[in-house]
């Protein structure tokens, strides 16, 4: 007999849901973004399992390297996470040996981070297999094609962060 206080509810009410009429709903494209997606970040993920880390190193290491110097607020605006959720990838990053926390030189309190020299290679180890497989999917593209893909993901990216370079830096 479970004691008093743990057991679930019954079913929970559910929220009410607008009406969708599915014929609206792009579900080719969905479908395609999802195992593009997936296929995209299988490499990095199968290298990241080797070291014991997943899909939040990686994403703390790219920025990181792709933007040196940034601030943990800056790291927190551009990955969505809580403060929690990034203080415990952080630390395992700093403990090994991949990311350096400095104090910012104007404000010591700031924390600025940096990668180490394994960091940097660690992050172009997991770009490089996603750099080969987007040049497969684009060989054979025109300037304007390579121009539409930028755009078009730009516009299913909900806000353009500082470490994106525009068009004009690349």
């Amino acid at each position: 007999m479970p004691r008093q206080g743990t057991q679930k509810t019954a079913a929970k009410s559910l929220p009410e849901l607008p009406v969708v009429d599915d014929k609206a709903i792009d579900f080719d494209t969905i479908e395609l973004l999802f195992f593009a997606y997936r296929d995209f970040i299988s490499d990095p993920d199968a290298i990241l399992s080797k070291i014991g880390f997943g899909r939040a190193h990686h994403r703390v290491v790219y920025f990181v390297s792709r933007q040196p110097g940034m601030t943990v607020a800056d790291l927190l605006a551009i990955l969505q996470i809580t403060k929690q959720s990034l203080a415990r990838v952080l630390k395992e990053l700093i403990d090994s040996g991949y990311i350096r926390q400095m104090a910012g030189p104007a404000d010591r309190r700031q924390r600025r981070l940096y990668p180490t020299l394994a960091g940097r290679e660690l992050s172009l180890a997991l770009s490089d297999p996603q750099s080969r497989r987007i040049s497969q999917a684009m060989e054979g593209f025109t300037p304007q094609m390579r121009a539409t893909v930028h755009d078009f993901l730009e516009r299913m990216a909900s806000t353009r962060d500082t470490v994106r370079p525009t068009r004009e830096e690349t």
